[in-house]
């Protein structure tokens, strides 16, 4: 039924979680898993004398890496237990718009990710990728805590 699942990484605990549910879940179904990390860019200009200055090619380079990583990690998992695999980093100040338009692209029928289950407040501040993503795809997603 599934098979090509998308897995969107953010290298975090929650994220490995999802990732050994993801390998678990490609396993039942002879499905291939297509990792995603998105970079977001630096979120600010630097303020020059006045405050802190912050290398944009550092960071870039510093984020690139971690996300390098993220998938790295999503691979060594997938080749442990023999599922097909392709990682894929982008850069985007939206990643939920990233995350549903690589599931289109890799053909993926369903999305795999974790939540960090945050609620009230924090959410509405701190905004969800998840509840973005839930709200602007068709494809079945499944939501790991």
């Amino acid at each position: 039924m599934f098979k090509s699942i998308l897995l969107p990484t953010d290298g975090s605990d929650l994220s490995d979680k999802a990732t050994a549910m993801a390998v678990q879940f490609a396993q039942l179904n002879h499905a291939r898993i297509v990792a995603v990390t998105v970079i977001t860019p630096l979120p600010f200009a630097s303020m020059g004398d006045s405050g802190a200055v912050i290398d944009s090619g550092q960071f870039a380079t510093q984020m690139q890496n971690a996300a390098k990583h993220h998938i790295e990690k999503v691979a060594v998992a997938a080749r442990a237990a023999d599922i097909p695999f392709e990682g894929v980093i982008t850069m985007s100040p939206s990643p939920y718009e990233e995350i549903v338009e690589a599931a289109k692209k890799y053909e993926c029928d369903i999305i795999m990710m974790a939540s960090h289950g945050r609620r009230g407040l924090n959410r509405l501040f701190l905004g969800s990728e998840t509840q973005k993503v839930l709200a602007h795809t068709t494809l079945p997603v499944m939501v790991l805590r």
